[in-house]
């Protein structure tokens, strides 16, 4: 029985970071077409991360931090949902979700080159061939004329881009950062704290703040599925899988939640999907997967998702 109740939990959470995380992007873009970009951080975050602590004090968990450890979640709390989340989101003003998905699919990359940078480690074959796919597939990507004609969304590629980097060097940063024990109470920490940031500045550059009542079914619904689902289901989901099942299964995600946001994209929002954007999708996602298949890579896989939650 435990075996078979096992099986069904792993079923059920690879399930939920294939398509819960991959269905954030859609659910972002419709929020993002109602609310301010910063609110919708800010809200969701604040909300989350209350949630999460709610439960890690009722199941026992210690909330205690230290002052090192909270400045460092801090950090990784701008850096993972105030810049990477809360800027990604501006930019889905002008770029598709499932175009967007594809740009943060690269992460992988920047993370090896940032090691290559802060720690000098050399790349292997396999992740020169997957860093030379990769730049070949963002080439195809943002080639397109429809993408070179569009001033809005050549900057939306960019600022895509510049979130990504600060995912990675998150990434980088929390694999040696003191942080909380518990990976649960260490990511309610870095929700509260980015919530409340991002509160502070949706304020300052004068962003409209309006109650639930006011955001229509379809965004309220949008936001609840990122607070409960993307947040803390899927990322409960992750944490199990990491301690039931190999880390490179785990990081099959990367290549699966594109693919998701791209078929949501073109389904609900009417997203075009161009015969090159396919050809540049394909070329990207292999040269992730040379990168996540590369040796001793379970501790990168393992320190590059917090942008998900």
């Amino acid at each position: 029985m435990n075996m078979n109740k096992t099986k069904i939990l792993i079923i059920a959470s690879f399930f939920s970071i294939y398509v819960i995380w991959g269905s954030t992007y859609l659910m972002n873009k419709i929020a993002v077409a109602i609310l301010d970009p910063m609110f919708i951080g800010a809200f969701r975050f604040t909300s989350a991360g209350v949630l999460i602590m709610l439960i890690a004090k009722m199941t026992n968990k210690s909330l205690k931090i230290t002052k090192k450890q909270l400045m460092n979640s801090t950090i990784a709390g701008f850096l993972f949902l105030v810049y990477g989340n809360g800027v990604f989101v501006w930019a889905l003003k002008y770029v598709d979700s499932g175009f967007a998905a594809l740009l943060a699919s690269t992460q992988p990359l920047f993370v090896l080159f940032l090691m290559r940078l802060i720690d000098g480690k050399k790349m292997q074959g396999r992740s020169i061939i997957g860093v030379c796919l990769g730049i070949i597939g963002m080439y195809l990507l943002v080639s397109q004329k429809e993408v070179t004609s569009s001033e809005n969304m050549i900057l939306g590629i960019f600022m895509i881009l510049s979130c990504v980097l600060s995912w990675s060097y998150g990434s980088v940063f929390v694999s040696k950062a003191d942080l909380p024990k518990n990976f649960f109470v260490s990511t309610g920490y870095q929700m509260v704290i980015a919530g409340l940031m991002l509160f502070s500045l949706s304020y300052l550059v004068g962003e409209t703040w309006k109650i639930p009542t006011e955001w229509g079914g379809k965004v309220q619904l949008s936001m609840v599925l990122l607070i409960l689902f993307g947040g803390i289901v899927a990322f409960t989901a992750f944490n199990f899988l990491l301690k039931n099942v190999s880390a490179e299964k785990v990081a099959t995600s990367a290549y699966v939640n594109p693919v998701i946001a791209l078929l949501l994209g073109w389904y609900f929002l009417n997203e075009k999907l161009s015969p090159q954007s396919i050809i540049a999708s394909a070329v990207l996602l292999t040269g992730v997967y040379f990168i996540n298949s590369r040796k001793k890579q379970s501790k990168l896989k393992v320190t590059t998702k917090p942008q998900k939650v």
